[in-house]
């Protein structure tokens, strides 16, 4: 047996576990196959005869049990109470129901998520362009000057713009979206969060700031997420962390003229790296010639609210509270504002069935004729 070991590289003690296999058998008869080490049957298994008493236990308790509980905690004291020998413990009881597939546990039901922009159809269906925009403020470099920054993309074509400022106004804001537009082209959509920046003061009702006033006089529907909802500002969210991190903390800054000037070799950079995407995405009209911004014209067209209803079916939009339906409690809606036909249209949205989005209720609303006021 040494011999045989030393020749095939093995231990002697291996040679005499082949041996032992084989016996009297002749070696072509012999299951040289791998074994599992140890005991066909585990020594500490249960029986199969308590495996069955616990199956009829939870059959037994599922019907005629007055409290209505058939789980391993009921059968176990159900075990105890009749006195049966050979108790197994909670976890081992637990374990046979699983292993003989007895558990009524319900798993969550994981939905894949919507398609981008799904609570706008014609976004979501690819034949429309959205452009969302968005701020970092609270920057500030040493020597305590203040540095605030508008960073934008798009939702098709990932195309970036990133403008670092001293403060971001509404007039800086419309100033910055306007040389975007003339050099990319205008998007079917553009949209922003609810800060004052781009939809104007919340302390008064019918408010349209400057921002809207420049998407509608060009064609361009603005579309504001709602309040404290994750998801629909997703892609200039991850905008601004990816900015602060290859941009912000990766870099020393000297000045404000430092911060603009890397901010656009890395907008350039992403900008090619992105340049099949942004070739395939849908196609953006041109910028009018002669365009320019009048506050003092009456606004038309349309401006679009994505708002979720309280616990009576209401919801609110431009100061003004709607009756949207009774049965849609604490459920997302896109609120059309027709400035033109003067009238608001409330749209269901669900995220499970974002194709499916039936109209609920339209309500009239005439926003009224004022002179637009600058903010001080």
């Amino acid at each position: 047996m040494r011999s045989v070991a030393r020749e095939f590289h093995t231990n002697p003690r291996m040679v005499q576990r082949w041996v032992a296999r084989a016996g009297t058998n002749r070696l072509d008869r012999v299951d040289w196959s791998d074994h599992q080490s140890g005991a066909p049957r585990p020594v500490n298994r249960t029986s199969t005869e308590t495996e069955s008493i616990v199956l009829r236990l939870r059959v037994e308790l599922a019907s005629f049990s007055d409290l209505g509980e058939f789980g391993a905690d009921a059968i176990h004291a159900t075990m105890i109470e009749r006195e049966l020998t050979s108790v197994p413990s909670i976890r081992t009881i637990g374990r046979i129901l699983r292993r003989n597939g007895a558990l009524d546990g319900n798993q969550r039901i994981r939905r894949s998520a919507p398609r981008p922009g799904w609570y706008l159809p014609e976004l979501s269906a690819g034949r429309a362009e959205l452009d969302s925009f968005d701020t970092v403020v609270g920057l500030l470099l040493r020597g305590g000057l203040d540095v605030d920054v508008l960073n934008g993309i798009s939702i098709h074509g990932g195309l970036i713009s990133s403008w670092p400022r001293t403060s971001i106004t509404s007039t800086v804001a419309v100033q910055l979206l306007t040389s975007r537009w003339r050099e990319f082209g205008l998007p079917t959509y553009a949209q922003f969060d609810n800060d004052n920046v781009f939809q104007g003061p919340h302390q008064y009702a019918d408010v349209v700031g400057q921002v809207i006033r420049l998407c509608l006089l060009l064609g361009v529907t603005p579309v504001f997420a709602p309040p404290r909802e994750h998801g629909f500002q997703n892609a200039v969210e991850s905008l601004n962390g990816r900015w602060q991190a290859k941009v912000w903390f990766r870099l020393h800054h000297e000045s404000l003229l430092d911060v603009q000037q890397q901010t656009d070799r890395w907008v350039a950079a992403v900008r090619r790296r992105a340049g099949p995407r942004i070739e395939q995405a849908p196609t953006r009209s041109s910028f009018p010639l002669g365009a320019s911004l009048d506050l003092r014209s009456h606004p038309v067209g349309t401006i679009i609210f994505i708002r979720r209803t309280d616990d009576v079916g209401a919801t609110t939009v431009l100061g003004h509270r709607f009756q949207v339906a009774s049965h849609w409690l604490q459920r997302l809606v896109r609120c059309e504002v027709d400035l033109t036909n003067e009238c608001i249209r409330f749209f269901a949205l669900r995220r499970h069935e974002p194709t499916v989005q039936p109209l609920l209720t339209e309500a009239p609303y005439r926003f009224p004729r004022r002179p637009f006021q600058l903010p001080s």
